[in-house]
Parts: C-alpha cells; structure tokens; sequence
C-alpha cells in the first residue's frame, strides 16, 4: 500500500515524496482513511511507530477547506510537553508547505505575547500543552467554539503529569459537534474512561500491543555496582557500533553531574533538564541533530519529545522509576524501520523495577556483567641466595611471638552494594552457568 491508496491531496502525496517517505506505517495505514471520513478515533500505538503523521497528514487536507477567524482556531492537537509540541509543529511545517494553512504553537517557557498575536490573526492549527492554553483561555485571549477537530495525542503521558482535569475541562469547552482522535502508548482504565466521555462512536485502531518495546531495537541489560557506573558507561560509549546516543537519568541533578563527568572524559557531550529554560533546550537539541554533539543527557522531561532520525543508542543511566517510561526512552531508537540498541544500567537495587519492566514487556532482557578490572601483577623479587640459619636472640624472639596489632584501615566502614541487598536475589541477578 502507497500513500496515494489512502484518500490524500496530490499536494500532500508531494509533500510526503519530499520527505522522503515511500511507503506508509500500520499506524497511517489504519488511521487516515478513518480520519479522512471524519470518524473519532483511538489510535493505540508505541512511539516511534508514525503516529504523528497518522493524524497530521489527514488533518491538513481537512483544514484545507475553511477560514480561520482571530482568536477562534479551527483545529487544537494536545501535547504533554513542549518538546512534543514541538515535534507535531515541525510536521505540520514539513507536510503542510503545499497548503496555505496558518499555525500556532501555545507552550511554556515562551514569551506569551507572541502566542497572543498569532491567535489575533487567527489560525487553522493550534497546538498547544494544556498549562499555556488555560492560561490564555482564562484570560480571555482564545476562544474554543470554533474548533471542529481536537487530537489528545500521548494520553497516558497526559495521565502521568496530572492533566487529565484540564483535558476535561478543554473538552467541557469544545464544540460537541466536533471530530476526536485520541493517540495512547496504553490504555489504562482513566484513559478509557476519558475516551467513552468525549469520543463518540469511536473506531480503534492498534498495531501492537499496548507497552511492547519496538522490535528493531536490541535490549540489553549491564548488571554493574554502583560505583562503577559511571566507568561502565563511558567504555560503553567508547564502543566502535556508537554513532550517537540519548542517556537518561532520573533527576535532574544526576543530568548536570553526568554531563560534567563525560566531558571532562573528553565526550562530546551536551544536556536537557526541566530547570533549563526553554530556549537552552532547543539549543542544545539543535546542537545533537547537527551533530555538533554526539551524546545527549537528558531526564525524563524529554523522554517523549525527542525526535532524531537515526539515534543508534540509548542508555538508561538510571533505571526508570515507571516501566512505561522505559518503552518510551529506548523509542528514541529503532526509529522508522531502523536498527537500535537499548542499554540499561543496572545495579542490585533495581532488580524491582527491572522486573517490573520485563513483566510490562513480556520479554527477558538480555543481561552481562561489567567485569572487574584485573590488579595487574607484580613481578616477582628475585630468590635471594639463602643464609644459613641463625637461632635468634632472646630479645628477637620475644618480639616474634607477640601478637600482631591489627591495621587501623581494617577498621575502617566499605560501602559495598552486596550490603544494600535485603530482599530475594531478582531473576535478572542470578548467578548462570554462563
């Protein structure tokens, strides 16, 4: 099946040739003909599957037709964070450039009094995160009656981040004749619940299981201590397959301190954080897919909103806390049909959530220990031509069978990770025959 079997404008087919995009994903394939028709839909899908396409496409040809009137958009797409708002505007720039369509993009860290403009004048597309669009909403400067298309794209992320209310209360805003799509890594039960609220009809489409990781990406798992593993990841990015690589770490101090380290190692290293502002972010982002940098540390704040073709790596420098957020980081690889790997930093006190991973999953992660560095050997003294044995002096053999004093260091407190271990040994940690 091509594009052009899926109902698109000869405009939008040449934008897509443009792109390079021969052919469409099961995502595109299932959506847009529904989407075209102007059904509700849920889209259930893993990212980096082409999700984004499968409602950007159809949606400019719909909005090709219609005037857009200040402060009133035609169209809202929802995003959890500004990366991924981000990510649906470029696309919006890429496959739109046939069709004169006006677009807006509302989020934090930007300068309000742009946005406000760019509303005045009116838009066909608005994208938006749902703190920003409140904001505006309540202030009087958008009004929602005009919009016939809403999209809530990664639902269960908006779940994670506590805005399932403003979702509702946007939605309580909308026009009740409109058209709803809905896009989720998962549906848990207050995404379904959302979803028999506020689509009607709806049709569902999913192309894998809902939490299942990419199959082009090869997982890995490195059972290391503690204190090793900034040593084990720098031989890791050392290896000759690397071509560039996203690490993620849990909090943001780990980041700044990661990014530090690597550098200082002579890595070509760069970082995002939620205490960056927005136009720091962006730059560094720039900066990774110029190939300026070829390592980005990064926390769970772009885990959704990174979108580089060809990222051959990702590390979790950290286990993530949630095993959702473990699909949705190792889906920065493997992106579009291509190969990736997925490497995993994991120390004693992470067998939990690594299960807990593997059971999300339904599938074994590959596991190897980092080996212990070898104390190299000291060559051995030279025999000394023996001497014929002396009886020793009273005073010497007195001295020789005192008891030995013990040293001080023996004393001393080693923090070992074994110590740290009060539970039943994990699957993934127990000793094989290999």
């Amino acid at each position: 099946m091509t594009f052009a079997d899926l109902g698109l404008s000869d405009e939008l087919l040449r934008a897509v040739d443009d792109s390079g995009y021969p052919e469409p994903t099961p995502i595109q394939r299932a959506a847009i003909p529904s989407v075209l028709m102007g059904k509700d839909l849920i889209g259930i899908a893993q990212t980096g599957t082409g999700k984004t396409a499968g409602f950007v496409l159809p949606m400019i040809d719909i909005l090709h037709e219609g005037r857009s009137r200040a402060r009133m958009p035609r169209s809202l797409i929802l995003e959890p964070t500004r990366e991924l708002a981000m990510q649906v505007a470029e696309n919006f720039e890429k496959y739109g450039k046939y069709h004169p369509l006006s677009m807006a993009l509302l989020m934090g860290g930007v300068q309000m009094g742009d946005q406000v403009k760019a509303l005045e004048k009116g838009v066909d597309v608005l994208i938006a995160t749902p703190g920003r669009l409140m904001d505006l909403f309540q202030r009087g400067k958008i009004m929602l009656t005009d919009c016939k298309l809403l999209v809530i794209d990664e639902a269960d992320r908006m779940l994670d981040m506590g805005f399932i209310p403003d979702i509702e209360e946007i939605c309580s805003k909308l026009p009740k004749n409109r058209q709803t799509l809905l896009f989720s890594a998962t549906m848990p039960p207050p995404i379904q619940k959302l979803a028999s609220k506020f689509l009607t009809d709806p049709k569902r489409v999913e192309v894998a299981r809902p939490a299942t990781a990419n199959v082009n990406i090869e997982q890995r798992l490195v059972k290391v201590s503690a204190d090793k593993k900034k040593d084990a990841l720098k031989d890791l990015l050392r290896a000759d397959e690397l071509k560039n690589a996203i690490v993620f770490c849990n909090r943001k101090t780990t980041v700044r301190e990661l990014t530090t380290s690597l550098r200082r190692s002579g890595f070509a290293a760069g970082q995002i954080h939620g205490d960056m502002e927005q136009a720091e972010r962006i730059a560094e982002f720039d900066r990774f897919k110029k190939d300026e940098i070829n390592i980005l540390v990064a926390s769970d704040v772009a885990a959704r909103g990174l979108d580089v073709k060809g990222v051959s790596h990702v590390f979790n420098y950290d286990v993530p806390w949630q095993p959702d957020d473990y699909v949705h980081r190792i889906g920065r690889t493997g992106r579009a049909g291509a190969k990736g790997i997925a490497i995993t930093l994991a120390t004693r006190a992470d067998g939990e959530a690594i299960e807990r991973i593997e059971k999300l999953t339904g599938q074994k992660i590959a596991s190897t220990s980092v080996a212990e560095k070898a104390e190299p050997k000291s060559k051995p003294e030279p025999k000394a031509k023996a001497e014929p044995k002396r009886a020793p002096s009273p005073q010497k053999a007195r001295e020789e069978h005192k008891p030995e004093r013990p040293r001080e260091e023996r004393s001393t407190v080693v923090e070992d990770i074994d110590n740290d271990w009060n539970g039943p040994l994990p699957s993934f940690l127990s000793v094989s025959a290999d």
